[in-house]
């Protein structure tokens, strides 16, 4: 067999062979992705954020389908099937750079509207309601108090209403009796705002999701070469079916 249709036609039975396992990687990454904003989505009024999760989630769902495909294509050397692998290569192609530019452009979008987003929600903290949760679920989470820094409590309601004191979820130890919220005890407060945490773990989040989508992305343009490798040279020198092992 020649070496550039045998190494093609491998690099292709691979590629199909990890459409299965990329697709439940990516379908995991997604879910994850959007696990991690669900937790703060509170504090997250755009969701646009979660465009490039929903893209990759679309992508492993076809993934696995086209898996099959890909394997009894290339084995037959069927330009029929080659012809709608390589357009569903590209397909994907296309939609992990759309995801890829997406995640790129909302990493630097973020913060602007945390702060914002973030502000109202602290300020409406009455120890009550799902929102309260929220904030206590972030404050112990993330190990953190206040939007900025643990003093950003004293210009809220709940401050002005509860002697000076900040929610007992900015303890360090919110189990601790000698913890009382107050801003003089520091060396019981977590100091560090909730919005700086926040955006680092959202950063990070996005980041893994574009690594991801772009290590995907360069296996799909080797795949896209591999057939029209196969293609042309199989329409120039021969037609019909050659198994792998010719």
């Amino acid at each position: 067999m020649d070496c550039g249709i045998f190494t093609s036609k491998t690099v292709l039975l691979f590629l199909s062979l990890i459409f299965w396992a990329a697709g439940a990687l990516m379908a995991y990454v997604g879910a994850y992705v959007i696990k991690s904003y669900d937790n703060f989505n509170n504090f997250i009024q755009d969701k646009y954020t979660l465009i490039p999760a929903a893209i990759i989630i679309g992508v492993s769902v076809v993934m696995f389908i086209f898996g099959l495909l890909g394997c009894f294509a290339t084995i037959r050397e069927s330009r029929v099937g080659l012809s709608f692998f390589f357009l569903f290569i590209m397909v994907i192609f296309a939609a992990e750079i759309a995801a890829l530019v997406f995640s790129f452009i909302y990493q630097y979008k973020i913060s602007g509207d945390l702060q914002r987003s973030m502000s109202d929600v602290f300020d409406r903290y009455d120890g009550e309601d799902a929102e309260t949760k929220a904030v206590d679920y972030l404050q112990t989470q993330l190990q953190c108090c206040g939007v900025r820094n643990y003093t950003s409590w004293s210009s809220t309601t709940w401050y002005a209403n509860h002697n000076n004191t900040v929610p007992l979820s900015c303890c360090k130890n919110v189990t601790s009796t000698q913890c009382t919220g107050r801003q003089d005890q520091v060396d019981l407060l977590n100091t560090e705002g909730c919005e700086s945490k926040l955006e680092v773990l959202l950063q990070d989040v996005l980041g893994y999701a574009m690594l991801v989508i772009l290590g995907f992305a360069i296996i799909k343009f080797f795949g896209m070469l591999s057939v029209c490798v196969i293609t042309c040279r199989a329409s120039s020198r021969r037609s019909g079916y050659q198994p792998l092992y010719a």
